[in-house]
């Protein structure tokens, strides 16, 4: 398949640039995944959509503030380092980044966020570079609190705010390590998780840490040969158990965010579902794939020719979210990270 397949033409205007008073003042587009139709609704109205037996799984990582912004030790260099991925649970407090510098950063260089001291271990090409940072694991949350900026994507053009370090975080997230929103989540209300609930659904939480890959462009034509970006993520028993009972019972598993959707086929990659205590996902969703653990998605609106809109076309087809994409652009919905949400069902 083509990558300009998945391609649409987006007004600039339609890119949400901050979010909206109440969380769950955004617009809901419901979309039949096997016949096209769609129809428009508003957020608050997701919990008449759930019926009972249903499993709804949301992710539970929380952001942290993963920008950092120092000086090279050695020269005063002003240096810029965005975390992607922490490197193993072991004595050092190792993450791969992305970087950018006035000049190249090598190998063995020191860098000073504002006291939050780190080295270069390695240059991996393409500005990504492997960095140990002088805190213990225990302390270097809170170091990121005090140092780090709030990573928005890049598609919002303005500085972070203090909104932002409440509104740019689910009101469930419970496990920091994620460098970007799982953001279907952020329409979400202890009110509308308590009506989901008060329907019959069950609620779970699985944990996948997103990272900054997940902007990272698709540079290939033939998306096929895409490598996609690695990031850790977590099935529990008790999830496991939930979706087999709901299969059991014909009900639907909603996944809550292409995030929670990915843990999910992540861990049912063998063909049966699975817990996975600490696992590395790289599974590439794109249209041809049998999804085996999700059948219906709650999503936002995705970037052109990204992995995200490639993955919810896997599970409409590209036609199908085509139609859509281009009824929200005509029904001026607002895209993306702080934008409204898609019930894919």
């Amino acid at each position: 398949m083509k990558l300009s397949q998945f391609d649409y033409p987006l007004p600039e205007e339609l890119i949400a640039q901050a979010p909206l008073d109440r969380r769950d003042a955004s617009r809901l587009m419901t979309l039949d995944r096997r016949g096209g139709a769609i129809a428009h609704r508003a957020f608050g109205e997701f919990p008449s959509l759930v019926e009972e037996g249903d499993l709804i799984v949301l992710n539970d990582a929380r952001v942290i503030p993963a920008r950092l912004f120092g000086r090279k030790v050695a020269t005063g260099g002003k240096v810029e380092m965005l975390l992607n991925l922490p490197l193993g649970q072991g004595e050092h407090c190792d993450w791969r980044c992305l970087g950018k510098a006035s000049k190249a950063i090598a190998p063995g260089a020191e860098l000073d966020f504002g006291g939050l001291r780190a080295t270069v271990l390695a240059a991996l090409g393409g500005g990504t570079y492997d960095v140990r940072f002088e805190a213990a694991s225990d302390d270097f949350v809170a170091a990121l609190e005090r140092v780090g900026q709030m990573p928005l994507p890049p598609y919002i053009r303005r500085a972070p705010t203090v909104e932002d370090a409440d509104r740019y975080q689910t009101i469930f997230a419970r496990r920091p390590g994620a460098v970007a929103a799982p953001t279907a989540g952020l329409h979400f209300t202890e009110e509308i998780l308590a009506a989901c609930r008060a329907r019959g659904a069950r609620v779970e939480k699985v944990t996948l840490y997103v990272g900054a890959g997940t902007f990272l462009p698709v540079r290939v034509e033939e998306i096929e040969s895409h490598v996609m970006h690695a990031e850790r993520f977590e099935v529990s028993e008790a999830v496991v158990e939930a979706v087999r009972a709901t299969k059991a019972n014909k009900r639907r598993v909603i996944a809550v965010g292409t995030t929670a959707a990915r843990a999910l086929e992540t861990a049912a990659e063998s063909g049966e579902l699975c817990a996975i205590e600490d696992g590395l996902s790289r599974l590439f969703i794109y249209p041809g794939y049998e999804f085996r653990a999700v059948d219906a998605l709650l999503t936002n609106f995705h970037l052109p020719k990204s992995t995200l809109l490639m993955l919810v076309s896997a599970l409409a087809s590209w036609e199908h979210i085509r139609a859509a994409y281009e009824a929200a652009i005509e029904a001026r919905y607002r895209f993306f990270s702080y934008g409204d949400a898609m019930f894919i069902a």
